[in-house]
């Protein structure tokens, strides 16, 4: 087909040739430059060459909407690029990676610290405790809901005020306002929260799509460290003198539940999570054995069932294995329900999950009918391996029997204590207790 000098009206004229799907008129001013016009109507300025013995066509647009004009000079820039040995597909393919990854990492540096950080956990769950899993939701929760028990306003955790910012915006600068501020409100906390952000920056570094965001060096930043206030030695432990205080009040509990599991700990030196996820099932009355979780040991550990402890676990399991009352039947009957026995050995009706969530209500009632200082749950657990020393326990048996990382070499590659073991020294730690505590429970071991 004869070239013919493109004119706004010629253009408006050109029709498809009858019989094709398009015809192609070509522009006699312009090389390359052509008007593709489909049998449907469609109207298209195109441009075509060669290049290194190939044809290059490309479409530049919509008739209706370029100017004869405009098309032109963007035909004659295309030509431009074929003369300079390049492929005008391959400039734009480029232009539009480009392009793309701009808007990438314009939304790469809009995204929020929260929508990262709910990734974050969700990435590391499986490889946390339960409860390390509940401190990073406590520090970061935004606060304002009213609490299960109370009914008072849950506060905003440490981490909240950073959560609403960018992740590009947590600079050292930033993080060092922000730490400043809350180690004045709660030191402990802030501690830990900071503990939890560095990591939590360290992995965002890891991961390329979040690779350079957040600042490093507010991981390694000295200025930053010195808003930290020095970590409290815990020294919360029961004395030999408290023993029998301390028993007396705990076993005068109303609820024996309670009552067992604050001798448990103290008896076992478990932790509290521990001791709490305890199962019947992980209970061996006969041949006196508990399977407790570990958080250092993925399998657990197998501590003695020392005899005190022992009838104590049995009275809970024969108060477990008792049918309730008709009325209480009744009532569980017209909700639909049936009645089982628990598989928690300390078991409460009113938690979620069925087992004991917070005993610290009644510890503080003995602590407080014994007249005794403050202690924490976990000081029942220092008072265990405390007060083990004044039988002269292995300090090796006592770390077995607490769960605690073996801190020698010999201790953690060639001793390995059998539960017959621990057994002997167990009993002897808890007969000691119990007589210190004024306790007629049979005969115990000698001490």
């Amino acid at each position: 087909m004869s070239k013919q000098n493109f004119t706004a009206a010629r253009v408006e004229g050109f029709q498809c040739e009858a019989g094709k799907q398009q015809t192609i008129y070509w522009d006699a001013k312009t090389p390359g430059f052509g008007l593709r016009v489909t049998s449907k109507g469609a109207r298209a300025y195109i441009f075509e060459s060669r290049l290194f013995g190939k044809t290059v066509r490309m479409t530049i647009g919509d008739a209706r909407a370029w100017e004869l004009g405009r098309a032109r000079t963007e035909a004659a820039r295309l030509r431009t690029l074929i003369d300079d040995g390049k492929d005008p597909r391959e400039v734009r393919a480029e232009q539009q990676a480009a392009h793309e990854a701009r808007r990438a990492e314009s939304l790469r540096h809009d995204l929020l610290v929260r929508d990262v950080w709910d990734q974050y956990l969700e990435a590391r769950k499986e490889k946390w405790s339960d409860r390390h899993y509940l401190d990073h939701l406590r520090l970061s929760e935004a606060g304002g809901r009213s609490a299960k028990k109370g009914g008072r306003q849950i506060v905003p955790g440490p981490l909240a005020a950073l959560m609403v910012l960018r992740l590009s915006e947590l600079t050292r600068e930033t993080v060092d306002a922000w730490l400043g501020e809350e180690v004045k409100i709660r030191p402990a906390r802030a501690r830990l929260a900071f503990s939890l952000l560095k990591a939590f920056i360290t992995w965002s570094q890891e991961q390329p799509e979040y690779e350079g965001l957040a600042s490093p060096e507010v991981c390694t930043n000295k200025r930053i460290r010195e808003h930290l206030p020095k970590q409290q030695i815990k020294v919360d432990c029961l004395q030999r003198e408290q023993l029998t205080a301390w028993f007396a009040a705990v076993r005068s509990l109303s609820n024996p539940v309670i009552a067992t599991y604050l001798q448990a700990l103290l008896i076992t030196g478990a932790r509290r999570e521990e001791m709490a996820a305890l199962r019947w099932a992980d209970v061996d009355f006969k041949w006196r054995s508990l399977s407790i979780s570990d958080k250092v040991e993925e399998s657990g550990r197998v501590i003695p069932l020392t005899p005190y402890l022992a009838s104590l676990l049995l009275d809970l399991k024969k108060r477990n294995e008792t049918s309730p009352s008709k009325r209480a039947l009744a009532e569980l009957q017209r909700k639909g329900r049936s009645w089982v026995p628990s598989q928690w050995v300390f078991c409460s009706n009113t938690s979620k999950d069925g087992k004991i969530a917070e005993p610290r209500i009644g510890h503080r009632k003995a602590l407080l009918a014994a007249e005794l200082p403050h202690l924490t749950l976990h000081g029942l657990r220092r008072s265990f391996g405390t007060l083990a020393e004044w039988l002269e326990c292995p300090t090796g048996v006592v770390a077995q029997i607490m769960g605690h990382k073996p801190s020698a070499i010999a201790e953690k590659h060639y001793r390995r204590r059998s539960i017959d073991l621990l057994r002997v020294w167990h009993d002897k730690i808890e007969a000691w207790m119990i007589k210190q505590a004024g306790i007629q429970y049979g005969k115990g071991p000698d001490i």
